[in-house]
Protein backbone atom coordinates (compact mmCIF):
# COMPACT_ATOMS: atom_id res chain seq x y z
CA UNK A 1 0.00 0.00 0.00
CA UNK A 2 3.07 2.46 0.74
CA UNK A 3 4.32 2.09 -2.47
CA UNK A 4 1.84 3.88 -4.07
CA UNK A 5 3.03 7.38 -5.61
CA UNK A 6 2.17 10.39 -3.26
CA UNK A 7 2.40 12.43 -5.85
CA UNK A 8 -0.80 11.08 -8.34
CA UNK A 9 -2.52 11.95 -5.28
CA UNK A 10 -1.39 15.45 -4.91
CA UNK A 11 -3.57 17.64 -7.51
CA UNK A 12 -6.56 19.66 -7.81
CA UNK A 13 -9.78 17.93 -6.95
CA UNK A 14 -8.44 15.22 -5.22
CA UNK A 15 -9.75 14.59 -1.63
CA UNK A 16 -6.96 14.25 1.23
CA UNK A 17 -7.81 13.54 4.83
CA UNK A 18 -5.63 14.74 7.32
CA UNK A 19 -4.95 12.95 11.00
CA UNK A 20 -3.81 15.29 13.49
CA UNK A 21 -4.55 18.34 11.20
CA UNK A 22 -3.73 20.56 14.23
CA UNK A 23 -0.08 20.20 14.95
CA UNK A 24 2.61 22.36 13.94
CA UNK A 25 3.83 21.33 10.21
CA UNK A 26 0.04 19.48 9.35
CA UNK A 27 -1.83 22.63 9.40
CA UNK A 28 0.57 24.23 7.31
CA UNK A 29 0.21 21.28 5.11
CA UNK A 30 -3.64 21.27 5.04
CA UNK A 31 -3.52 25.60 4.13
CA UNK A 32 -0.46 24.90 0.92
CA UNK A 33 -3.09 21.80 0.10
CA UNK A 34 -6.25 23.75 -0.05
CA UNK A 35 -4.80 26.66 -1.64
CA UNK A 36 -3.79 24.03 -4.53
CA UNK A 37 -7.65 23.46 -4.80
CA UNK A 38 -7.38 19.83 -3.39
CA UNK A 39 -10.57 18.67 -1.11
CA UNK A 40 -8.90 18.86 2.46
CA UNK A 41 -10.63 17.21 5.51
CA UNK A 42 -8.86 16.35 8.89
CA UNK A 43 -9.05 15.15 12.30
CA UNK A 44 -7.11 16.09 15.85
CA UNK A 45 -8.00 15.33 19.38
CA UNK A 46 -8.10 18.83 20.67
CA UNK A 47 -9.80 21.93 19.57
CA UNK A 48 -7.03 24.75 19.03
CA UNK A 49 -6.34 27.88 17.76
CA UNK A 50 -5.19 26.46 14.75
CA UNK A 51 -8.02 24.12 14.61
CA UNK A 52 -10.43 27.58 14.77
CA UNK A 53 -7.92 28.97 11.84
CA UNK A 54 -8.65 25.66 9.66
CA UNK A 55 -12.32 26.30 9.61
CA UNK A 56 -12.24 29.86 8.69
CA UNK A 57 -10.29 29.09 5.10
CA UNK A 58 -12.89 26.38 5.17
CA UNK A 59 -11.88 22.98 5.83
CA UNK A 60 -13.96 20.59 8.11
CA UNK A 61 -11.94 19.39 11.58
CA UNK A 62 -13.17 16.58 13.52
CA UNK A 63 -12.66 16.30 17.25
CA UNK A 64 -11.59 13.06 18.31
CA UNK A 65 -10.55 10.02 15.55
CA UNK A 66 -13.08 7.99 14.56
CA UNK A 67 -13.09 5.81 11.44
CA UNK A 68 -16.10 7.04 9.96
CA UNK A 69 -13.95 10.95 9.28
CA UNK A 70 -12.15 9.49 6.28
CA UNK A 71 -15.03 9.10 4.36
CA UNK A 72 -14.76 10.05 0.70
CA UNK A 73 -10.93 10.53 1.49
CA UNK A 74 -8.41 9.22 -1.75
CA UNK A 75 -5.47 9.53 0.41
CA UNK A 76 -4.95 9.82 3.83
CA UNK A 77 -1.82 12.12 5.49
CA UNK A 78 -0.51 11.39 9.26
CA UNK A 79 1.74 12.94 11.51
CA UNK A 80 4.75 10.54 12.97
CA UNK A 81 2.65 10.48 16.15
CA UNK A 82 -0.41 8.97 14.54
CA UNK A 83 0.20 4.95 14.80
CA UNK A 84 -1.49 2.54 12.52
CA UNK A 85 -3.48 1.38 15.72
CA UNK A 86 -5.32 5.21 15.28
CA UNK A 87 -8.83 4.33 14.01
CA UNK A 88 -8.87 6.37 11.15
CA UNK A 89 -5.57 4.46 10.00
CA UNK A 90 -6.96 1.27 10.35
CA UNK A 91 -9.75 2.22 8.98
CA UNK A 92 -7.87 2.99 5.20
CA UNK A 93 -6.12 0.13 5.43
CA UNK A 94 -8.96 -1.71 5.51
CA UNK A 95 -10.52 0.25 2.70
CA UNK A 96 -7.42 -0.07 0.74
CA UNK A 97 -7.37 4.05 0.71
CA UNK A 98 -2.98 4.85 0.48
CA UNK A 99 -1.67 6.47 3.89
CA UNK A 100 1.20 8.62 3.61
CA UNK A 101 3.75 10.47 5.71
CA UNK A 102 3.58 14.08 6.44
CA UNK A 103 7.09 14.48 4.85
CA UNK A 104 5.83 12.61 2.01
CA UNK A 105 3.40 15.03 1.04
CA UNK A 106 5.98 18.19 1.92
CA UNK A 107 8.05 16.37 -0.49
CA UNK A 108 5.62 16.48 -3.62
CA UNK A 109 4.38 19.99 -2.53
CA UNK A 110 8.11 20.87 -3.01
CA UNK A 111 8.15 19.72 -6.73
CA UNK A 112 6.33 22.65 -7.62
CA UNK A 113 8.37 24.86 -6.73
CA UNK A 114 11.53 26.54 -8.88
CA UNK A 115 13.66 26.93 -5.78
CA UNK A 116 13.55 24.24 -2.67
CA UNK A 117 15.81 25.07 0.20
CA UNK A 118 16.04 22.40 2.85
CA UNK A 119 17.92 23.07 5.75
CA UNK A 120 19.60 20.24 8.02
CA UNK A 121 21.46 19.56 10.37
CA UNK A 122 21.76 18.02 14.22
CA UNK A 123 21.80 21.32 15.63
CA UNK A 124 20.50 25.18 13.82
CA UNK A 125 17.81 23.98 11.88
CA UNK A 126 15.62 26.46 13.22
CA UNK A 127 17.08 29.44 13.70
CA UNK A 128 18.95 28.57 10.31
CA UNK A 129 15.87 28.76 8.52
CA UNK A 130 14.23 31.72 10.20
CA UNK A 131 17.22 33.69 9.37
CA UNK A 132 16.79 31.97 5.30
CA UNK A 133 12.96 32.99 5.92
CA UNK A 134 14.47 36.45 6.79
CA UNK A 135 16.68 37.13 3.76
CA UNK A 136 13.97 35.92 1.03
CA UNK A 137 10.98 37.96 2.70
CA UNK A 138 13.41 40.81 2.72
CA UNK A 139 14.22 40.09 -1.37
CA UNK A 140 10.88 40.30 -1.17
CA UNK A 141 10.67 36.60 -3.05
CA UNK A 142 7.15 36.09 -1.18
CA UNK A 143 8.39 32.48 0.23
CA UNK A 144 6.06 29.44 1.50
CA UNK A 145 7.86 28.36 4.53
CA UNK A 146 8.13 25.72 7.27
CA UNK A 147 10.16 25.72 10.28
CA UNK A 148 10.00 23.95 13.58
CA UNK A 149 9.71 26.61 15.87
CA UNK A 150 7.46 29.99 15.99
CA UNK A 151 9.01 32.87 14.07
CA UNK A 152 8.09 35.90 15.25
CA UNK A 153 8.26 37.62 12.07
CA UNK A 154 5.62 35.14 10.64
CA UNK A 155 3.84 34.93 13.96
CA UNK A 156 3.61 31.06 13.18
CA UNK A 157 6.85 28.85 12.46
CA UNK A 158 4.73 28.84 8.66
CA UNK A 159 3.90 30.92 5.77
CA UNK A 160 2.03 30.31 2.44
CA UNK A 161 3.78 32.47 -0.09
CA UNK A 162 3.10 32.93 -3.38
CA UNK A 163 6.47 33.28 -5.30
CA UNK A 164 8.47 30.29 -6.64
CA UNK A 165 10.40 29.53 -3.99
CA UNK A 166 9.81 27.08 -0.54
CA UNK A 167 12.01 27.50 2.71
CA UNK A 168 11.53 24.03 4.64
CA UNK A 169 13.65 23.22 7.63
CA UNK A 170 14.48 19.42 7.36
CA UNK A 171 15.18 16.55 10.18
CA UNK A 172 16.89 13.54 9.95
CA UNK A 173 14.68 11.95 12.58
CA UNK A 174 13.19 8.46 10.59
CA UNK A 175 14.94 9.31 7.07
CA UNK A 176 11.94 12.06 7.09
CA UNK A 177 14.05 14.26 5.22
CA UNK A 178 14.80 11.56 2.47
CA UNK A 179 11.32 12.41 0.83
CA UNK A 180 11.86 15.51 -0.10
CA UNK A 181 12.99 17.25 -3.23
CA UNK A 182 15.66 20.09 -2.44
CA UNK A 183 16.85 21.82 -5.20
CA UNK A 184 19.60 23.88 -2.66
CA UNK A 185 20.43 21.36 0.48
CA UNK A 186 22.17 22.87 3.65
CA UNK A 187 24.03 20.63 5.83
CA UNK A 188 24.85 22.70 8.81
CA UNK A 189 26.71 19.86 11.09
CA UNK A 190 26.29 16.13 11.63
CA UNK A 191 26.92 14.63 15.42
CA UNK A 192 25.44 11.48 16.67
CA UNK A 193 21.97 11.84 17.42
CA UNK A 194 18.54 10.15 17.52
CA UNK A 195 20.23 6.79 18.38
CA UNK A 196 16.82 5.44 19.29
CA UNK A 197 16.41 5.19 15.40
CA UNK A 198 19.84 5.36 13.92
CA UNK A 199 22.67 2.83 14.96
CA UNK A 200 25.61 5.29 14.83
CA UNK A 201 27.33 7.98 13.82
CA UNK A 202 27.68 5.97 10.29
CA UNK A 203 24.39 5.29 9.88
CA UNK A 204 23.86 9.25 10.47
CA UNK A 205 26.17 9.84 8.05
CA UNK A 206 24.74 7.79 5.55
CA UNK A 207 21.57 9.47 5.94
CA UNK A 208 22.86 12.98 5.38
CA UNK A 209 24.85 11.18 2.58
CA UNK A 210 21.75 9.88 1.09
CA UNK A 211 19.70 13.21 1.26
CA UNK A 212 22.77 15.53 -0.25
CA UNK A 213 22.54 13.00 -2.99
CA UNK A 214 18.46 14.05 -3.13
CA UNK A 215 19.78 17.29 -4.96
CA UNK A 216 19.62 17.34 -8.73
CA UNK A 217 23.07 17.88 -10.72
CA UNK A 218 21.97 21.43 -11.68
CA UNK A 219 21.26 22.30 -7.46
CA UNK A 220 23.56 23.02 -4.54
CA UNK A 221 24.81 21.29 -1.75
CA UNK A 222 25.43 23.89 0.88
CA UNK A 223 28.19 22.74 3.69
CA UNK A 224 29.94 23.51 6.61
CA UNK A 225 33.94 23.50 5.98
CA UNK A 226 34.45 23.95 10.04
CA UNK A 227 32.82 20.44 10.41
CA UNK A 228 34.64 17.34 10.05
CA UNK A 229 31.97 14.89 10.08
CA UNK A 230 29.64 16.89 7.27
CA UNK A 231 33.01 17.08 5.03
CA UNK A 232 33.73 13.12 5.28
CA UNK A 233 29.70 12.55 4.17
CA UNK A 234 30.37 14.10 1.53
CA UNK A 235 33.99 12.81 -0.21
CA UNK A 236 33.64 11.89 -3.88
CA UNK A 237 30.33 13.68 -4.03
CA UNK A 238 29.91 14.71 -7.95
CA UNK A 239 27.32 17.82 -7.04
CA UNK A 240 28.31 21.39 -7.11
CA UNK A 241 29.07 22.05 -3.20
CA UNK A 242 29.10 25.82 -1.38
CA UNK A 243 30.91 25.82 2.09
CA UNK A 244 30.72 27.98 4.56
CA UNK A 245 32.84 28.45 7.81
CA UNK A 246 34.25 31.00 10.36
CA UNK A 247 37.44 31.32 8.37
CA UNK A 248 37.34 28.53 5.85
CA UNK A 249 34.74 28.19 2.78
CA UNK A 250 33.45 29.63 -0.12
CA UNK A 251 31.54 32.01 2.40
CA UNK A 252 33.46 33.15 5.58
CA UNK A 253 33.48 35.78 7.99
CA UNK A 254 35.87 38.72 8.19
CA UNK A 255 36.56 41.21 10.34
CA UNK A 256 34.54 39.92 13.16
CA UNK A 257 33.87 42.04 16.24
CA UNK A 258 31.60 41.70 19.67
CA UNK A 259 29.78 44.05 21.51
CA UNK A 260 28.10 42.86 25.01
CA UNK A 261 28.21 39.81 23.15
CA UNK A 262 26.76 40.95 19.63
CA UNK A 263 28.59 39.79 16.44
CA UNK A 264 29.48 42.20 13.63
CA UNK A 265 31.00 40.83 11.06
CA UNK A 266 31.95 40.79 6.75
CA UNK A 267 30.49 38.25 4.81
CA UNK A 268 33.11 37.15 2.32
CA UNK A 269 31.91 35.42 -0.93
CA UNK A 270 35.12 34.62 -3.95
CA UNK A 271 37.21 36.60 -1.98
CA UNK A 272 35.19 39.74 -1.96
CA UNK A 273 33.10 41.49 0.82
CA UNK A 274 29.97 40.36 -0.29
CA UNK A 275 27.50 42.24 2.90
CA UNK A 276 28.47 43.60 6.27
CA UNK A 277 26.16 42.10 9.13
CA UNK A 278 25.06 42.99 12.63
CA UNK A 279 23.54 40.20 14.69
CA UNK A 280 21.30 40.49 17.42
CA UNK A 281 21.61 37.47 18.35
CA UNK A 282 24.82 36.20 20.78
CA UNK A 283 27.60 33.75 20.03
CA UNK A 284 29.69 32.08 17.81
CA UNK A 285 27.21 29.41 16.76
CA UNK A 286 24.99 32.33 15.62
CA UNK A 287 27.62 33.72 13.11
CA UNK A 288 27.80 30.05 11.68
CA UNK A 289 24.20 30.33 11.25
CA UNK A 290 24.06 33.47 9.47
CA UNK A 291 26.40 32.21 7.22
CA UNK A 292 25.66 29.20 5.99
CA UNK A 293 21.80 31.47 5.67
CA UNK A 294 24.29 33.68 3.71
CA UNK A 295 25.41 31.36 1.42
CA UNK A 296 22.01 29.71 1.03
CA UNK A 297 20.68 33.09 -0.19
CA UNK A 298 24.01 33.48 -2.71
CA UNK A 299 22.64 29.97 -3.62
CA UNK A 300 19.56 31.63 -4.54
CA UNK A 301 20.97 35.01 -6.33
CA UNK A 302 19.40 37.12 -3.57
CA UNK A 303 21.56 40.08 -3.38
CA UNK A 304 23.47 41.30 -0.85
CA UNK A 305 21.43 44.36 0.50
CA UNK A 306 18.51 41.60 1.33
CA UNK A 307 20.81 39.19 2.88
CA UNK A 308 22.14 41.80 5.32
CA UNK A 309 18.74 43.71 5.74
CA UNK A 310 16.94 40.34 6.43
CA UNK A 311 20.53 39.10 9.18
CA UNK A 312 20.05 43.01 10.87
CA UNK A 313 16.26 42.26 11.42
CA UNK A 314 16.65 38.47 12.75
CA UNK A 315 16.02 38.66 16.86
CA UNK A 316 15.79 34.73 17.06
CA UNK A 317 13.05 31.67 17.12
CA UNK A 318 10.76 31.24 19.50
CA UNK A 319 12.53 28.85 22.08
CA UNK A 320 16.33 29.95 20.47
CA UNK A 321 17.86 32.15 23.59
CA UNK A 322 14.05 33.64 24.19
CA UNK A 323 13.78 36.62 26.76
CA UNK A 324 11.20 35.20 29.42
CA UNK A 325 11.38 37.78 31.73
CA UNK A 326 12.97 39.41 35.15
CA UNK A 327 13.24 38.07 38.72
CA UNK A 328 14.49 39.59 41.82
CA UNK A 329 16.84 41.58 39.30
CA UNK A 330 17.73 38.45 37.38
CA UNK A 331 17.06 37.66 33.87
CA UNK A 332 15.34 34.44 32.50
CA UNK A 333 15.82 33.11 29.40
CA UNK A 334 14.50 29.93 27.55
CA UNK A 335 16.00 27.58 24.78
CA UNK A 336 15.50 24.38 23.05
CA UNK A 337 18.85 23.56 23.24
CA UNK A 338 18.90 19.72 24.09
CA UNK A 339 22.11 18.11 22.69
CA UNK A 340 25.65 18.36 23.98
CA UNK A 341 27.04 20.60 21.34
CA UNK A 342 23.59 22.43 21.43
CA UNK A 343 24.24 23.21 25.33
CA UNK A 344 27.94 24.19 24.60
CA UNK A 345 27.18 26.67 22.17
CA UNK A 346 24.32 28.19 24.09
CA UNK A 347 26.87 28.13 27.17
CA UNK A 348 29.50 29.77 25.45
CA UNK A 349 27.45 32.56 23.94
CA UNK A 350 26.21 33.48 27.89
CA UNK A 351 29.27 33.71 29.41
CA UNK A 352 30.31 36.53 26.88
CA UNK A 353 27.14 38.53 27.88
CA UNK A 354 29.05 40.08 31.19
CA UNK A 355 26.19 38.88 33.93
CA UNK A 356 27.69 37.88 37.76
CA UNK A 357 26.12 34.35 37.36
CA UNK A 358 24.84 31.67 35.05
CA UNK A 359 22.84 29.31 36.10
CA UNK A 360 21.16 26.48 34.28
CA UNK A 361 18.03 24.74 34.40
CA UNK A 362 18.38 21.98 32.14
CA UNK A 363 15.95 18.81 31.59
CA UNK A 364 17.21 16.06 29.72
CA UNK A 365 15.18 14.98 26.55
CA UNK A 366 14.56 11.05 26.23
CA UNK A 367 16.48 8.60 27.89
CA UNK A 368 18.24 6.85 24.81
CA UNK A 369 20.21 10.22 24.24
CA UNK A 370 20.54 10.64 28.08
CA UNK A 371 22.36 7.38 28.06
CA UNK A 372 24.46 7.59 24.78
CA UNK A 373 25.62 11.02 25.23
CA UNK A 374 26.29 10.77 29.20
CA UNK A 375 29.62 11.71 29.43
CA UNK A 376 29.21 14.64 27.30
CA UNK A 377 26.45 15.59 29.18
CA UNK A 378 28.12 15.60 32.55
CA UNK A 379 31.26 17.92 31.12
CA UNK A 380 29.04 20.60 29.58
CA UNK A 381 26.65 21.16 31.94
CA UNK A 382 30.03 21.29 34.33
CA UNK A 383 30.65 24.68 33.32
CA UNK A 384 27.63 26.77 35.01
CA UNK A 385 28.24 28.79 38.10
CA UNK A 386 24.88 26.53 39.27
CA UNK A 387 23.28 23.66 37.32
CA UNK A 388 19.79 22.52 38.01
CA UNK A 389 18.48 19.28 36.68
CA UNK A 390 14.45 18.39 35.77
CA UNK A 391 14.16 14.61 35.77
CA UNK A 392 14.20 13.07 31.83
CA UNK A 393 11.38 14.12 29.41
CA UNK A 394 10.31 11.14 28.05
CA UNK A 395 8.57 12.66 24.79
CA UNK A 396 8.24 9.19 22.95
CA UNK A 397 9.84 6.70 25.45
CA UNK A 398 9.74 4.24 28.11
CA UNK A 399 12.27 4.21 30.74
CA UNK A 400 13.79 0.62 30.23
CA UNK A 401 16.37 1.23 30.66
CA UNK A 402 16.78 2.92 34.04
CA UNK A 403 18.05 6.21 34.02
CA UNK A 404 17.79 9.36 35.89
CA UNK A 405 18.85 12.90 35.72
CA UNK A 406 19.99 12.18 39.32
CA UNK A 407 22.58 10.07 37.74
CA UNK A 408 24.12 13.55 35.94
CA UNK A 409 23.84 15.60 39.35
CA UNK A 410 26.05 12.69 41.15
CA UNK A 411 28.45 13.37 38.44
CA UNK A 412 28.51 17.21 38.35
CA UNK A 413 29.75 19.09 41.49
CA UNK A 414 27.02 21.79 42.99
CA UNK A 415 24.40 20.27 40.81
CA UNK A 416 20.59 20.10 42.11
CA UNK A 417 18.29 17.54 41.27
CA UNK A 418 14.51 18.32 41.09
CA UNK A 419 12.08 15.51 40.41
CA UNK A 420 8.92 17.96 39.51
CA UNK A 421 8.93 21.46 37.26
CA UNK A 422 7.51 23.04 40.38
CA UNK A 423 10.50 22.24 42.35
CA UNK A 424 12.72 24.07 39.60
CA UNK A 425 10.80 26.96 39.81
CA UNK A 426 10.94 27.08 43.71
CA UNK A 427 14.55 26.22 43.75
CA UNK A 428 15.08 29.07 41.11
CA UNK A 429 12.90 31.34 43.23
CA UNK A 430 15.32 30.45 46.46
CA UNK A 431 18.41 31.55 44.22
CA UNK A 432 17.94 34.36 42.16
CA UNK A 433 19.89 37.46 42.21
CA UNK A 434 20.49 40.26 40.69
CA UNK A 435 23.19 39.58 38.06
CA UNK A 436 22.18 36.39 37.53
CA UNK A 437 21.29 34.67 33.80
CA UNK A 438 18.84 31.88 34.45
CA UNK A 439 18.50 29.62 31.45
CA UNK A 440 15.73 27.38 31.36
CA UNK A 441 17.50 24.80 28.72
CA UNK A 442 15.51 21.65 26.91
CA UNK A 443 13.36 20.27 24.18
CA UNK A 444 10.17 19.27 26.51
CA UNK A 445 8.25 21.66 29.15
CA UNK A 446 11.35 23.25 30.82
CA UNK A 447 10.10 26.41 29.92
CA UNK A 448 7.00 26.22 31.72
CA UNK A 449 9.56 26.30 35.12
CA UNK A 450 10.73 29.80 33.69
CA UNK A 451 7.73 30.84 32.94
CA UNK A 452 5.97 29.98 36.51
CA UNK A 453 9.00 32.20 37.83
CA UNK A 454 8.91 35.38 35.81
CA UNK A 455 4.99 35.34 36.31
CA UNK A 456 4.79 34.34 39.97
Amino acid sequence: MEQTNIHDYIAAGHHAHLVGIGGVSMSPLAEVLHKAGMKITGSDMNESATVEHLRSLGISVAIGHRAENIQGAELVIRTAAVHDSNPEIAAARAQGIPVFERAQAWGSIMRGYKNALCISGTHGKTTTTSMCTHIIMAAQMDPTVMIGGTLPLLGSGYRVGHGDTIILESCEYCNSFLSFFPTVAVILNIEADHLDFFKDLDDVEHSFRAFADLVPENGLIVANADDANTMHTLEGESRPILTFGLEAGDVHAANLTWHRGLPTFDIIYRDQVFTRVGLRVPGEHNVKNALAAAAAAIALAVSPKAVSQGLNAFRGAGRRFEHKGSYNGAEVYDDYAHHPGELQALLSAAHTLGYERVICAFQPHTYTRTKALFDDFVQVLRQPDLTILAEIFAAREVNDIGISSKDLTDRIPGSIYCSTLEEVTARLREVAQPGDLILTVGAGDIYTAGEALVNG
